[in-house]
């Protein structure tokens, strides 16, 4: 038990009642998500693997369109190939590397490090954030290796340095939005090994049945139907049109903001649901 002042009057209270009572509000909530996070980064750190083949993949995938299918591919307005795939690529990496989350936070509840977070007196809400903020610095470095190896084999940013910087923001904010929808899977799925296909399952059709690799144009009529209106689609043509600073810009970035920002909304609500019942 433990003495609380209600109104001037002291009262006895559980432990449990008391410290939930003082860890409300927005000040506890950025502490134990930053902390939290601290810790995610510092699991990262210690088994560099993580990092190491977390940017194999972009490399691989950057390094096979541009040499290998590139030649055979041309796209109508770019007169490089490589122009037109390495901003569909970062928003591929961003996609797979938010698919991480479902790994993540299926090994934690499968640990039980979930239940001793929630056991010590810790913000409920920044078990949830700090996972997927420590995803999004992560993905903030797989995108800046996209682009640099990007820049190596060709790829040029024909816009100022604002909308390229407004492009990459609006690629991590679709990836921020991703990370909560895979960590709600996982808190569905919950096992890690069912938590990623699951996530493959989803990401697979996004990504290949969009613009990242070659223009919806080609594409029979129904599946081009698909591939303009999903949001990959979206995100990545506003990441091209800030970096290539040709032809409009607001439209494409207000429609990749708009799903961005709604996936976030439903993915999180969502996720603080189910994992309030978990």
């Amino acid at each position: 038990m433990t003495t609380v002042s209600v109104n001037g009057v002291d009262r006895a209270e559980p432990v449990g009642v008391a410290v939930a009572a003082r860890r409300r509000g927005p000040v506890p909530f950025v502490r134990d998500t930053l902390l939290i996070t601290h810790r995610h980064l510092l699991r990262t750190w210690r088994v560099p693997q993580i990092i190491v083949f977390s940017a194999i993949m972009p490399v691989v995938f950057v390094l096979l369109f541009r040499y290998v299918f590139g030649g055979a591919i041309h796209v109508p307005g770019y007169a490089d190939y490589v122009d037109y795939l390495i901003p569909g690529i970062a928003v591929q990496t961003v996609l797979f590397g938010g698919s991480s989350t479902a790994v993540g936070m299926s090994e934690d509840l499968a640990s039980g490090m979930t239940d001793r977070l929630r056991s010590l007196p810790t913000h409920r809400g920044a078990i949830l954030a700090s996972r997927t903020l420590a995803d999004l610095l992560r993905l903030t470095y797989t995108v800046a290796l996209v682009i640099a190896i990007g820049v190596l084999v060709g790829f040029r940013f024909h816009a100022g340095v604002i909308p390229v910087a407004e492009g990459l923001a609006i690629a991590l904010l679709f990836g921020y939005a991703c990370s909560w929808l895979f960590a709600l899977i996982a808190l569905t799925v919950r096992h890690s090994e069912t938590a990623q296909m699951a996530a493959f399952l989803l990401t697979f059709p996004l990504v290949f049945a969009s613009s990242i690799f070659a223009s919806p144009a080609t594409m029979p009529g129904w599946l081009r139907a698909f591939a303009d209106a999903q949001p990959v689609t979206k995100v990545v043509d506003a990441l091209r049109a800030l970096a290539e600073g040709v032809g409009p810009t607001t439209r494409p970035a207000l429609y990749a903001i708009a799903w961005s920002v709604g996936i976030l909304i439903v993915a999180a609500t969502a996720a603080t649901i189910r994992f309030r019942r978990v």
